[in-house]
């Protein structure tokens, strides 16, 4: 994927993390690469941890700390049922939000305007 504007990926980070843990419990590093893999590019650690904790306030995710193997402490977090119910709920509205801009940014340009914008003219 080509580059993400740093905005947009703030902006969608706390979506793709609850997604991420849907799938299971999971550490920092791990998370990093995962999302690397779905096409996000890099994340950097100080967007992905505040976003982390912020979820964690809001009570969306646990975390607990677990001993590493042969090395220091992992901090691993996993999906709430308050996180799933989010999860959902934030689904929906990415699919409006997706919907209103594919409708209105990627028209080709001299397109006709949708029905209800016709209608105002």
């Amino acid at each position: 994927m080509g580059d993400i504007q740093p905005a947009w990926l703030r902006a969608v980070l706390p979506l793709c993390l609850l997604a991420t843990l849907e799938r299971g419990e999971s550490y920092g590093y791990a998370l990093f690469q995962q999302l690397e893999e779905s096409g996000l590019g890099t994340v950097k650690g100080a967007v992905l941890y505040p976003a982390l904790t912020r979820l964690a306030d809001d009570g969306a995710v646990e975390v607990r700390w677990a001993p590493g193997a042969g090395g220091p402490g992992r901090k691993y977090y996993r999906l709430t049922d308050a996180g799933r119910e989010r999860l959902a709920r934030e689904r929906r509205a990415w699919q409006e939000f997706r919907t209103a801009i594919d409708g209105t940014a990627m028209l080709p340009a001299g397109a006709p305007a949708a029905p209800h914008e016709q209608e105002n003219r």
